[in-house]
């Protein structure tokens, strides 16, 4: 454990910010997932609603950085390949 007041500081904000990025990248790969799951139903409406929050979780993640841009770009290139075959 540090001693200096600043470093202290640093340690606090560091552990937020990775529950933080954390839970944001979990509920990023919740959403993902059941994209995926109503395109593999092949329920239409459900897969609509599903893959414009995936698509919005995928761009916010890229956006703060906790997924790369071309990956979040690939993944929702997937999903719309998926869902336009339905």
């Amino acid at each position: 454990m540090p001693n200096i007041k600043s470093a202290i500081k640093r340690v606090k904000t560091s552990e937020a910010r990775n529950a933080q990025n954390t839970m944001d990248k979990s509920s990023m790969r919740t959403a993902v997932k059941k994209a995926e799951a109503a395109l593999s139903v092949k329920d239409a409406a459900a897969a609509k609603e599903s893959l414009v929050a995936a698509s919005s979780k995928l761009d916010k993640a890229a956006a703060k950085g906790l997924i790369h841009k071309n990956a979040a770009a690939r993944k929702k290139s997937r999903l719309m390949k998926k869902a336009n075959s339905l």
